[in-house]
């Protein structure tokens, strides 16, 4: 039940910030980077100011509020799976948490691990304390084999870890889109742009340097903010994949540990 809770606070909130993203999105593009003071003659319908860059990306057209949104979403989605991945990982550090309750289980203290289980919290903990509580009640089954008892074991292990994946994992998808939509997005206002910049070259009868290179460097604004937004979105997705590996790691560790001790001990 917690598991779905969890995954369903989760899409709530993706429903939330990306139609959110996009109206800050196409706000900052308007009322921001086309404020009329960065422009000459006080309009952006004309040329930006000789070194604005608020209104050189202004100019890059209508895709690049969606970049904006694609990056405003990268980044709420960064500090949010931040904050839960740290949430996961409980009160104290993983490793010595993991450690300690090794030490509890070697030395036949599984009551004492299960408080440690308590305090620390977390994924991690939420884990080893369903495998401990287990160890207690097939301890007690006399109408189990050693081997079946074992395996209750393992199962529960296995059980409690896939509840919490689906948490750990939530919203990372999202991530990994944003690292391939990113770069894509930026490309097509590119692509877009250089078409503008070359019909007005065309239109204008004359060859026009100075336009030309306006509009090639309002082109590939869309490039730089599209690669930016992907980049953030790459990092941070092996960044929190990592991070995951290294709790399920734990979690084996602890769970191996957990059986291993059974299996002496009975």
């Amino acid at each position: 039940m917690k598991s779905e809770k969890k995954t369903k606070n989760g899409s709530i909130f993706s429903a939330i910030v990306i139609p959110a993203a996009i109206i800050v999105g196409v706000c900052l593009y308007i009322f921001v980077f086309g404020d009329p003071s960065h422009f000459q003659g006080g309009s952006n319908a004309n040329q930006p100011l000789p070194g604005d860059y608020f209104g050189v990306v202004y100019k890059g057209g209508f895709v690049v509020p969606m970049i904006f949104a694609l990056l405003i979403i990268a980044i709420v989605f960064t500090f949010e799976r931040s904050f839960a991945l740290s949430k996961a990982k409980g009160k104290n550090a993983v490793v010595a948490f993991v450690g300690n309750v090794r030490n509890l289980i070697a030395a036949g203290r599984i009551d004492d691990a299960i408080v440690a289980c308590d305090k620390q919290k977390g994924s991690v903990g939420n884990v080893i304390k369903s495998a401990l509580l287990k160890y207690k009640t097939v301890e007690t089954d006399n109408s189990l084999t050693k081997d079946q008892q074992i395996l209750s074991i393992q199962k529960e292990i296995e059980e409690a870890t896939s509840l919490e994946l689906p948490s750990l994992e939530q919203n990372l998808p999202v991530l990994a889109t944003l690292s391939q939509i990113g770069t894509l997005f930026g490309l097509l206002g590119t692509v877009l742009g250089m078409i503008r910049a070359f019909s007005a070259l065309a239109n204008a009868g004359a060859p026009d340097s100075v336009a030309l290179s306006a509009g090639i460097s309002e082109a590939l604004i869309n490039t730089a903010l599209g690669i930016t937004t992907a980049a953030i979105a790459i990092i941070t997705y092996s960044f929190f994949t990592t991070q995951i590996d290294k709790l399920t790691y734990s979690i084996d560790e602890a769970g191996f540990s957990i059986v291993q001790t059974y299996a002496s001990k009975h």
